[in-house]
């Protein structure tokens, strides 16, 4: 069964219509090109990510690339005959070659067309490269759903931030054509918005299907394209397009944002103009921004984007943008705005916050409150103590205030006290941390699974003993870095994915990366060995640990080159690994040669072996200390030791490839170098 994904990667079952997980729409799931087929002898389908109007999306990995992530995008017709194919190829390279040209860190590179023959039918294909990130639609929707939107601070800095980049295609003489929330992705890697889907390619790919279609016409066809709504009338109704039109289809993006509706319910029917104001709260300078870009009149809009930039930063009170760094917490922290209530009442832009002496107050109010037992009481103490700043999602109102006396005792109040302390002092996110000891407390004693504790002198002893837990957990979480520490309860899929291509790099697959994770996390929580942990609040201290290990192999502590001397068969490393610890190898190695290992360590260093491709695991956690094996390919093999000691133990590797000449290593600083992993 072929399963289904949605924009963000979550994993459906077959003939689902929307994600069982984040409820968007899903793309319907075609006959023909599926998961594991591999295109032009180089791509391998991972996964369909959509489909629009001109054929479909697929994720790939590039073979030749060492299965480094891409796009495919396939663009309708499917030509039947070679004659065909090869007009249109000529037609995609003679008026999409631009765009191959473009060189700018927030557009996905494009690669290459290619054409391909499936069961007697020809494709063409576009490749670029993978963005990893959630476009600004699936970021709406998911505001949506708790009834957020964006922030004027957030479109601000989106617009700041976009608007270089309009101006960067604009002096090339190239249009985008198809500006809007679904084709503007927020980088996972640096959360700056990358401009994706030119509609330029969109046009070349309408019009090789209607010159398909109209084969025998001399006719030039005219094909409109954009987004109804979002485009201006100069490009849907007359087909022409100019910076000014990306303008507003920009604008018209920011007003989605803003308001959590489409532009068609933001229009008036009949006079075209746009009806926002009454919806939501701007100030001054960026309303008439705003306005200015929508405009009617082509003569009165913004003629480019660095008039549009002036425009934002000259005014007496000119937003100062955010670092890109910052706008993780900005955009996955902060609580945006919510939708406004069915009246028609004003919308307040930035609610006022509330004085530090009230602050303060409320915080004491909330320390003597009422429910600070188990997972109950901790919530609710651990919500009085975190700034609303903080908050992922906005807690629920807080009890109202008893006597501290009736509930707890001082000695009790105290633990609770210094336990609040540790936590704000290691900066974790108080949510996931009370879901983190839920778990390892439910797990103690399964019999109170999921139910909440009371403040009565009944539950006294669960509620100490659900402190101790949560005491024993800060002493194994101290042992990460801050960063880490804060991330704990963002960690997704798309992380993995990103290590995955940062380790590549150094010719190391994410299954390597993943032992030296395994090996960390299983020293501090040996219990979850064997058990399905990935999707549990333990599975985010995995993550961090996994984190922590990629910064080791890029800094080179947990990495090594193996370079065997001109003439030598062997080479020989060695070293010491604290526990939970290791390290990972690569060496250049041909095919057919005869590789022999010898490795000298106490038994709980485990060894593995992967091949190049990843499809040949010759040894695995392994407490083998030899093996001899004729190799299946060329490439770079990984080694890769780790300690399941309680100790600090040395190790020495011996390892010789007899039969033929070692594979030349080559620098591992091109993009392209990429290990297949799992």
């Amino acid at each position: 069964m072929i399963s289904q994904y949605c924009s963000q990667g979550h994993e459906n079952p077959s003939g689902s219509r929307f994600c069982l997980q984040c409820g968007e729409k899903l793309a319907m799931v075609q006959n023909g090109i599926q998961p594991g087929q591999t295109l032009g002898d180089r791509y391998c389908i991972v996964r369909q990510l959509g489909q629009g109007g001109f054929g479909r999306t697929y994720l790939a990995e590039d073979i030749n690339r060492f299965r480094e992530y891409c796009v495919l995008k396939e663009f309708a017709p499917q030509v039947q005959s070679a004659y065909a194919l090869e007009k249109a190829e000529q037609l995609f390279e003679r008026e999409a070659g631009v765009l191959y040209k473009l060189q700018h860190p927030q557009i996905p590179r494009f690669r290459e067309l290619f054409r391909a023959d499936l069961d007697g039918k020809g494709y063409l294909f576009l490749v670029q490269d993978y963005v990893e990130g959630q476009t600004y639609y699936a970021l709406l929707n998911a505001r949506k759903q708790q009834g957020m939107y964006f922030n004027e601070i957030e479109v601000t800095q989106l617009l700041l931030q976009i608007l270089p980049v309009l101006e960067y295609i604009h002096s090339l003489g190239v249009i985008h054509r198809d500006i809007s929330p679904d084709n503007i992705i927020l980088r996972s890697s640096d959360y700056l918005p990358v401009l994706i889907d030119f509609g330029a390619v969109k046009q070349v790919a309408a019009t090789v299907a209607l010159q398909s279609q109209q084969s025998n016409s001399n006719a030039s066809p005219v094909t409109l394209m954009g987004k109804v709504g979002y485009a201006p009338h100069e490009q849907m109704q007359l087909g022409v397009a100019y910076p000014h039109s990306d303008l507003y289809a920009l604008a018209a993006t920011v007003l989605v944002l803003l308001t959590g509706k489409e532009p068609q319910e933001l229009i008036d029917e009949y006079s075209l103009t746009w009806n926002w104001l009454n919806q939501i709260n701007l100030s001054q300078n960026l309303g008439a921004v705003l306005d200015k870009m929508l405009s009617q009149r082509t003569d009165e809009r913004f003629q480019s984007a660095r008039q549009v930039l002036q425009a934002l930063t000259n005014s007496n009170t000119a937003y100062i943008p955010t670092p890109a760094s910052e706008m993780q917490a900005t955009l996955a922290v902060a609580p945006p705005h919510r939708l406004p209530p069915p009246q028609s009442a004003p919308l307040i832009t930035s609610p006022p916050s509330p004085s530090p002496l009230g602050k303060i107050l409320v915080i004491f109010l909330l320390l003597i409150g009422a429910g600070f037992g188990g997972w109950w009481g901790a919530n609710r103490w651990l919500q009085s103590s975190i700034p609303p700043e903080e908050e992922i999602i906005p807690p629920p109102p807080a009890p109202e205030p008893v006597e501290p006396s009736v509930q707890f005792s001082a000695e009790e109040q105290n633990r609770k006290e210094r336990l609040r302390d540790r936590i704000q002092q290691q900066g974790i996110n108080y949510k996931f941390y009370t879901a983190l000891v839920n778990q390892a407390f439910w797990d103690k004693y399964p019999s109170q699974s999921g139910r909440n504790l009371s403040s009565s002198p009944e539950d006294a002893t669960l509620r100490t003993e659900w402190d101790n837990t949560a005491d024993e957990l800060l002493d194994k979480l101290e042992l990460l870095n801050l960063e880490m520490r804060r991330s704990l309860g963002t960690y997704t899929a798309q992380d993995r994915d990103r290590w995955k291509v940062q380790v590549n790099k150094r010719y190391v697959s994410s299954r390597a990366l993943y032992d030296l994770a395994d090996a960390a996390f299983f020293k501090l929580f040996p219990e979850q060995r064997g058990k399905n942990f990935i999707k549990q609040p333990i599975g985010q201290v995995w993550h961090a640990l996994a984190a922590e290990k990629l910064n080791a192999i890029l800094a080179g502590t947990a990495f090594e080159r193996i370079v065997f001397e001109p003439g030598a068969i062997g080479k020989q490393v060695s070293g010491t690994l604290e526990p939970g610890e290791g390290k990972v190898y690569i060496a250049g190695l041909a095919k057919d040669q005869l590789m022999k290992l010898d490795l000298q360590a106490d038994p709980q260093v485990l060894l593995s072996v992967y091949s190049p491709s990843g499809n040949t695991i010759l040894l695995q956690d392994s407490s083998d200390r030899a093996l001899s094996t004729t190799l299946p390919e060329k490439g770079f093999y990984e080694f890769v030791v780790v300690s399941m000691a309680s100790e600090p133990i040395n190790y020495q590797l011996n390892i010789t490839a007899e039969n033929s000449t070692p594979a030349p290593i080559v620098e591992p600083s091109l993009p392209e170098a990429i290990t297949p992993s799992p």
